[in-house]
């Protein structure tokens, strides 16, 4: 140990009593003159006059952000459309378009349309199996029967076009082929 160095000292931070603000003594120390009146007055004023116009600059800086993004919105989209305009100039496109989507084929070529292409998702869930029993109906077919009659018969008539026909019945198609005399 050497002789001649002596321990560190550390230096101690007086410690700083809390004192007391008295606020009566603080204000009652500002003295207002008529300048520093004029000068809050106009400071306050100034910002009645401000407020409103910074609030409409800032309405308006937001209005015109949301404009710039609709521009950009319409101009992507009119990208879009002149691609696609430009890809029905191309013959090959049309051609491709018009079989798959038409199913156009070329004279001499043989189609082939899949029936059962649907995925997993779109198939039909398990269906009910079919009993071999005979149930009774829930409903009076001979009333429905009547009701249905009586509805035909008691149809309007359709007037006809103005071509002097008169008012004629209209007439269900039949599935029976006519006789011809």
């Amino acid at each position: 140990m050497a002789t001649g160095t002596a321990p560190p000292t550390h230096r101690r931070r007086p410690v700083r009593e809390r004192r007391q603000v008295d606020v009566r003594g603080w204000l009652g120390g500002i003295r207002l003159s008529g300048f520093m009146v004029i000068m809050l007055g106009l400071v306050v004023l100034a910002a009645f006059v401000l407020v409103p116009t910074i609030g409409t600059y800032v309405d308006q800086r937001q209005q015109i952000a949301a404009l710039a993004a609709s521009v950009q919105v319409s101009q992507e989209q009119i990208d879009d459309l002149e691609a696609q305009r430009d890809r029905w100039r191309d013959p090959a496109y049309i051609t491709t378009q018009a079989r798959e989507r038409l199913y156009y084929v070329k004279p001499g070529e043989v189609v082939y349309l899949v029936d059962n292409d649907l995925t997993p998702a779109q198939l039909p869930q398990e269906q009910q199996p079919v009993t071999d029993e005979v149930e009774q109906t829930r409903t009076d077919w001979m009333a429905q029967f009547v009701r249905s009659v009586t509805a035909a018969g008691l149809a309007q008539t359709v007037r006809a076009p103005a071509i002097g026909i008169p008012d004629a019945p209209v007439q269900a198609p039949t599935d029976a082929p006519e006789e011809m005399p």
